[in-house]
């Protein structure tokens, strides 16, 4: 049912939308050649739907068919069904139809789904509905991670543990499904706008590759990515 009418104009903010969406389509028009009607991404990566983590641009990308790209609060890759939880179809679309091989998981410094989760398990706190649904789909997975914190850290620090701990669930609950091919690698970063970790805001820092959490682990294991392999946590 639509709104009683209430404005007589669109919101600049829509208008300023459109405008750029122009500047867009004008640059875009001929790079859509061969994608018409298919698409075979390199990647399919699962962002935290932050409005501060722009999901392509992180990646320098502006080129269409090139990354699958999911966004929901928490960089969860877990949905329920009937059958019990499994991956969710956002993210194993790809994998499953596309021929993608890599699978990214990104979460972020400072990230509110996480915040919430940990309010929700430490003092209860609740939240709408829609937004609960959600936490809980992340809670399972961090409650031993609150439950393992280190004494002492400051609230703004036991966030940002749990967030490195939140993207190691995903990712091995990617590696555990079935539903995934093992020929899939499965990579879990951390993008951090706070200084959180060493080097400049924006830089995605690698925390797991495959399962392996180690730094030293995955240095020597993928040499070509010493310099962006950094933890906050291991644990």
């Amino acid at each position: 049912m639509a709104r009683p009418a209430g404005r007589s104009d669109m919101d600049e903010t829509v208008l300023e939308m459109l405008d750029r969406n122009a500047d867009h389509a004008e640059t875009f028009d001929t790079r859509f050649e061969g994608l018409e009607h298919e698409q075979h991404p390199d990647a399919v990566t699962v962002c935290c739907s932050d409005s501060r983590v722009l999901q392509d641009h992180l990646w320098g990308n502006d080129e269409p068919g090139h990354l699958f790209t999911c966004g929901n609060i928490g960089n969860r890759v877990v949905q329920r069904t009937g059958a019990g939880p499994r991956v969710s179809g956002d993210v194993l679309y790809p994998l499953a139809h596309t021929n993608t091989d890599v699978a990214v998981v990104v979460g972020h410094t400072g990230c509110g789904a996480v915040t919430a989760t940990y309010d929700k398990l430490t003092d209860g706190s609740a939240e709408p509905p829609g937004i609960e649904h959600c936490l809980d789909l992340l809670a399972p997975g961090l409650e031993s991670g609150v439950d393992r914190l280190p004494a002492g850290l400051s609230r703004e620090d036991a966030v940002n543990h749990l967030v490195e701990y939140n993207v190691d669930r995903q990712v091995e609950f990617l590696l555990d499904s079935d539903d995934v091919p093992e020929s899939v690698q499965v990579v879990g970063a951390v993008y951090d706008f706070q200084d959180a970790y060493d080097g400049k805001r924006g830089e995605v820092h690698v925390i797991n590759v495959d399962g392996e959490t180690d730094p030293d682990a995955l240095r020597a294991a993928h040499p070509e990515i010493d310099s962006r392999v950094q933890r906050r946590w291991t644990y």
